[in-house]
Parts: C-alpha cells; sequence; structure tokens
C-alpha cells in the first residue's frame, strides 16, 4: 500500500495531492492527512510531532521529508521517476531544501482554515 500523508491545512500539500491525483493514472496511491485518523493509527506518534513532514508509506516503510516526496514520484512512473537521480544527493542535503519549504509553506502558499474535505471523485483516494 502506498499512502501520501500531508499537511490537511497546508495549501502547498493540498496543491500536491491534487497534482498527485491527476498524475497517478494507475490509481495506486492514496492520501490522507497528518491530522486524520489514518496517520493516528499508521504512523508512530513521533512521528506525528512535525506536521513539517510529508510522509510517504510504501511497502510497509515510512520515508519522511525529501525521501517521501522522491519515492512518491518515482511511483508516478514516466517522467516523474527520473526525479530519483536526486538520491545521489545526500539526505541531509536534500533535505536542507525541503525543510526551508516546509518553514516557509504557509508565509508563501497560505494556511487554509480547515482541513481538505474530499470531493466525490476523490473519495476513493483519500482516507
Amino acid at each position: 500500500m502506498k499512502i501520501l500523508f500531508f499537511d490537511g491545512y497546508c495549501s502547498l500539500c493540498n496543491e500536491i495531492v491534487d497534482w498527485g491525483i491527476s498524475h497517478d493514472k494507475q490509481g495506486t496511491i492514496k492520501f490522507a492527512s497528518l491530522q486524520g485518523e489514518a496517520a493516528k493509527r499508521m504512523i508512530p506518534p513521533y512521528d506525528l510531532r512535525d506536521n513539517d513532514s510529508v510522509i510517504y508509506w510504501r511497502n510497509d516503510i515510512a520515508y519522511q521529508r525529501s525521501s517521501a516526496i522522491l519515492h512518491f514520484l518515482g511511483d508516478l512512473g514516466w517522467p516523474w521517476k527520473t526525479a530519483k537521480i536526486f538520491f545521489i544527493v545526500p539526505g541531509p542535503l536534500r533535505d536542507i531544501v525541503y525543510n526551508w519549504i516546509a518553514r516557509n509553506r504557509y508565509r508563501y502558499f497560505k494556511k487554509r482554515e480547515t482541513c481538505r474535505v474530499p470531493t466525490p471523485n476523490e473519495k476513493a483516494r483519500l482516507l
């Protein structure tokens, strides 16, 4: 099972979910808010303290930060899987960029007042 856990209040994160749904042609990736029940059931509490990180649950492994994004893109297929080339950059260096974006996401992309509510078409994809 593949699940992208995202900050449900983050406009940037919600845009990534919209983009991911439209680009996951096989429909194999599910999406769930970090604030939701699926996250509470599946992710250890110490990982949920940090809502600055996207978590990508893939093959029973929880990836965070830039590794989560790269695995997510890789699972979308061609041409997005070419982003996996960035795995040659050590994780701490990739995460410098990721952490800067995460820290500033509300400033540049705004914060929603409420978590995402799925449309009828999205219900099967959102946990």
